[in-house]
């Protein structure tokens, strides 16, 4: 069992705190993914499962064993950083060996390993190379194969993709996914990279502050996004967010002459709040522009008009304004808008989120 638990976990540095009272179960065989923006606390989060940064308070577990205090080399674990650290006077296969070698492994269970592992990662042709002779996603490889090697109860990856161009991101991204699910090995992922959050994790944790804002699987996050902070951060483009009053089951904006109809049943979990005035969240992909021929009673406020087309290839994105309100829709590859068009939308409402003005919690969750 390599089950990871993070009980009330602080982290300080002198008198400031950057991580408060995180509580964390990652399950045996899991993979879960820490995602959050540039200081959010991820990466501190994966160095003190690693035994590289000290906690302040709490406790942390690794199979059912109290790791809190325990030096690295004593929590059966196994880390891929951003930068490789491979030894570069060393070849392929030694870099690979290094860790059985300094646990005294047998010449031929080391040499049996380190041909298994390679050949896996598709590597055994470079065993005698050295680390400069590789490309980035050759070495890249390398540092995963002295990771597996050792067969750790747990897996650590601080951004072992961001050092990769964008072909060898989506190749590497499938191959550790595969790899999780040949070796089932418990394993903690960080990116700021919330595409590979998505793509690859089992579990999500979105991170702020120091603070857990959502732990769920991916499509739970992006269908049900916990806050405003959540719903932004998570989909690309991010969610659109119009502020408007709430009143009689309707969102309203009259001076935009917007009227648009909250679902059930989250109209009666906005009533039950008795708010007065909410933040919708609507992804791109649910803002639907209507042919210029479509007979259809045109809804209150749907005009909207076209500031910016980008044409990406497999599908186009249009910036959109209404009044203050400006919003990005996703398009086909065929769309025919053009710049300053004023064209009418449909919204999906029954996928529309509503968030707290203040707390930014969402309100009908």
């Amino acid at each position: 069992m390599a089950a990871v638990e993070l009980i009330k976990v602080n982290k300080r540095y002198g008198g400031t705190q950057v991580i408060a009272d995180l509580n964390l179960d990652i399950a045996d065989g899991e993979f879960t993914v820490l995602v959050g923006p540039s200081g959010c606390g991820k990466s501190t989060t994966l160095q003190m499962v690693a035994g590289l940064e000290s906690i302040s308070g709490g406790q942390l577990l690794i199979g059912g064993r109290d790791v809190t205090d325990l030096p690295p080399k004593s929590r059966d674990i196994s880390m891929v950083f951003q930068s490789y650290a491979l030894f570069p006077h060393m070849t392929v296969q030694d870099n690979i060996a290094y860790g059985l070698k300094l646990r005294k492994v047998a010449k031929d269970d080391i040499a049996r390993q380190v041909g298994d592992v390679s050949k896996r990662l598709h590597i055994d042709k470079f065993l005698d190379r050295l680390p400069k002779a590789l490309s980035g996603g050759q070495r890249q490889r390398v540092a995963l194969a002295r990771a597996v090697v050792r067969r750790p109860g747990v897996f650590l990856m601080d951004e072992p993709l961001s050092n990769l161009d964008a072909k060898l991101r989506v190749e590497a991204r499938s191959f550790l996914v595969k790899m999780h699910h040949e070796l089932r090995t418990t394993t903690i992922y960080v990116t700021h990279d919330q595409a590979e959050a998505m793509t690859m994790g089992s579990k999500i944790v979105v991170m702020s502050e120091g603070v857990i804002q959502q732990a769920a699987a991916p499509l739970v996050v992006y269908n049900a996004p916990a806050n405003r902070f959540v719903a932004g951060f998570i989909g690309s483009p991010a969610m659109n967010f119009i502020e408007l009053n709430y009143a009689d089951g309707h969102v309203i904006d009259a001076e935009c002459g917007i009227r648009l109809a909250v679902p059930e049943p989250k109209r009666a979990a906005l009533d039950r709040r008795a708010v007065a005035r909410v933040v919708m969240g609507v992804r791109p992909e649910h803002f639907h522009v209507r042919p210029r021929d479509d007979r259809a009673l045109v809804p209150p406020g749907s005009c909207w008009t076209i500031d910016v087309r980008q044409h990406l290839g497999h599908g186009t994105l249009l910036d959109i304004r209404n009044g203050p309100h400006r919003a990005v829709a996703r398009s086909g590859a065929d769309d025919d808008t053009l710049d300053d068009e004023v064209r009418s939308f449909a919204i999906d409402m029954d996928k529309a989120h509503f968030f707290d003005v203040a707390s930014g919690l969402n309100l009908a969750l």
